[in-house]
């Protein structure tokens, strides 16, 4: 066997072997792509009339929505940009339970109590992070075959690799007007072959993600130095706070909002323990995620903490540290816009078809080796 033909079984053995869970981390990623654009233009509820108002504190609207969900523990108060409504998060792990009560930031009005674990959405999401498994297992089973996909898109560019220059013209190009055979043949490998470099690069995103060990590698690799883990810093339980009829948020999200009155995102996360800080971040995009400023107080003194991970202040961040934090705007493509996320969408939708039709043509080939092998056995039976 010559190099192609071993590249060509290794090809294959590993596309039969994880076919299945590509085509699903590939078509739930797909449908994803333009979730913020679909959940915008069907869920009015998420967009008020704007006002020349100063919007309510993070107490109050805590306090609202709070009455709609007893009993559940507030995670963080969302203000969107002007013109769409808040959001206070309601998040915990056990009991598992994830709901979004959207306010009008102005009045306080109710406009919707979602639960986002029944949203479709999250389902997807879950199905492309998990596949619908718990997440220890599917995380490891989907990154696992993120990686087989990567070794994959490797050898498929081997296999397409013209011989010569005669052969080059038939790479580029699928035959219409032949046999469905030879159809999906072409569709396999050109199209595979005009996705590689964004299907490569989706997958490699993919498995910093899944592997922990992976991330460290590029994080490194990159010159990084910081924790890459999100590890906040403690609170100083021994101080007091000074007095004031004003609560802890309130005041740091009017400070900050005074530091940053054109930011787009801003988020109140309430202190998860006696020793947790308050984290407020501020993103003046609310297309991606990457810019966002994390800064973490003393819930008692309100004093400023340092971290040290990569998810600080981002004009702290050194070139390693911001190509982390891209990492889930590389992935969806929302790094360069709406562009970003066709191509996203696209690559997506052909690396569904990939496993389908590489296994149509394993089929075919299985089918015409069968024939032959009858054709051959009935032939000698004649003569003898």
């Amino acid at each position: 066997m010559n190099i192609k033909q071993v590249v060509g079984k290794l090809h294959l053995w590993l596309g039969l072997s994880s076919g299945l869970v590509v085509f699903i981390i590939s078509i739930t990623g797909c449908i994803y792509a333009f979730q913020a654009e679909i959940q915008n233009l069907t869920q009015p509820y998420r967009f008020v009339e704007y006002q020349e108002k100063p919007v309510l504190p993070p107490s109050q609207l805590k306090a609202i929505a709070e009455k709609e969900l007893p009993g559940k523990k507030v995670h963080a108060v969302l203000y969107a940009k002007p013109g769409k409504t808040s959001q206070v998060i309601f998040y915990d792990f056990d009991p598992e339970y994830f709901y979004l009560v959207y306010l009008n930031p102005y009045s306080g009005e109710v406009l919707k109590v979602k639960d986002e674990n029944a949203d479709f959405f999250r389902i997807v999401l879950l199905g492309h992070f998990y596949l619908w498994l718990p997440p220890e297992l599917g995380q490891l089973i989907a990154t696992s075959a993120t990686l087989i996909f990567l070794v994959m898109l490797i050898s498929g560019i081997i296999l397409w690799w013209p011989k010569n220059k005669k052969a080059t013209r038939q790479r580029f190009k699928i035959k219409w007007n032949t046999r469905w055979r030879r159809k999906n043949y072409d569709l396999h490998n050109v199209l595979g072959f005009y996705i590689s470099l964004i299907a490569i690069i989706l997958a490699l995103t993919g498995m910093v993600f899944g592997f922990q060990w992976f991330a460290k590698g590029v994080y490194q690799v990159a010159g990084g130095e910081k924790e890459l883990l999100y590890i906040e810093p403690a609170s100083d339980t021994t101080q007091m706070m000074t007095q004031s009829d004003i609560p802890a948020g309130d005041r740091l999200y009017a400070k900050l909002r005074a530091e940053n009155p054109t930011a787009e995102v801003m988020e109140v996360h309430a202190p998860e323990s006696n020793t947790a800080p308050i984290l407020v971040t501020v993103n003046e995009d609310d297309g991606t995620y990457w810019k966002t400023d994390y800064r973490y107080f003393d819930q008692y003194t309100l004093k400023e903490l340092p971290v040290k991970h990569i998810y600080g202040k981002v004009e702290e961040a050194k070139s390693a540290d911001k190509l982390l934090r891209m990492n889930y705007d590389i992935h969806t493509g929302a790094i360069i816009g709406l562009p970003g996320k066709i191509l996203a969408f696209f690559a997506s939708l052909i690396a569904a078809s990939l496993p389908v039709s590489g296994f149509y043509i394993w089929w075919g080939r299985r089918k015409k080796s069968k024939e032959k092998e009858n054709n051959i056995a009935g032939s000698t039976w004649v003569q003898s």
